[in-house]
């Protein structure tokens, strides 16, 4: 028999990328997909720094893209800093926005309320490819990591064409961050072949490896 006072399911979905679970013990919430662990509500200071490493590389207003809602906590770190003039967030699952505005919205202070906020629910790889808008900062957090993905076709996402694609969407001077499960060393030379200014930073969790963010610039 499952743990009385552990997680419960709220609520479960055919989602586009498969199945997803998201559950809760009273206090925290936490999404799985597909029966892997995803993300959750306790902690949540490596989704916060992915923003902040972020702006703390540009120096003028800023239009920032959020590739992955997740729980909402980059989100309201970046519409904690004056700089912050618009969010695009791209997030392919409809249940996770949804989730974000019910479930979810009291633990990341409900930041989609915000008008400065514009959700775009789309596959980030598309979303990229169709060009539509140029921005001075990129935050990923869309999968377990380059070498962790959700599904196999986001490998794409972390290699050639994606940082190719990353790096027109973005304004000279713009940066980008990625967030990992762990590190990625081949990500990271990739990522030093296209961008400037690479660095890493570790993030300690109660349990197994540190997160990982990665933060670079272009030119």
């Amino acid at each position: 028999m499952g743990d009385p006072d552990g997680p419960r399911v709220l609520e479960r979905v055919d989602g586009r990328l498969g199945e997803l679970v998201l559950r809760g013990d009273g206090s925290d919430f936490e999404v799985i997909s597909n029966g892997v662990f995803l993300m959750d509500t306790r902690g949540g200071a490596s989704e916060r720094l992915l923003v902040r490493a972020a702006l703390d590389r540009i120096d003028r207003p800023a239009r920032l893209l959020l590739g992955g809602l997740g729980v909402g906590f980059s989100l309201a770190e970046a519409l904690a800093s004056e700089l912050v003039e618009r969010v695009t967030v791209v997030e392919i699952e409809p249940a996770v926005v949804e989730w974000n505005r019910t479930h979810l919205a009291a633990r990341s202070g409900d930041p989609l309320r915000d008008p400065r906020v514009e959700v775009v629910v789309a596959d980030l790889l598309e979303y990229l490819r169709a060009g539509l808008w140029r921005f001075d900062a990129a935050c990923l957090d869309v999968d377990n990591g380059p070498g962790w993905t959700v599904v196999e076709r986001n490998r794409a996402l972390y290699g050639e064409e994606g940082l190719a694609l990353l790096r027109a969407r973005l304004r000279p001077g713009g940066a980008l961050t990625v967030w990992s499960a762990a590190a990625a060393d081949e990500f990271e030379a990739r990522l030093r072949r296209r961008f400037r200014r690479v660095q890493r930073f570790a993030v300690e969790v109660p349990r197994g490896e540190p997160d990982v963010v990665y933060a670079a610039s272009r030119d």
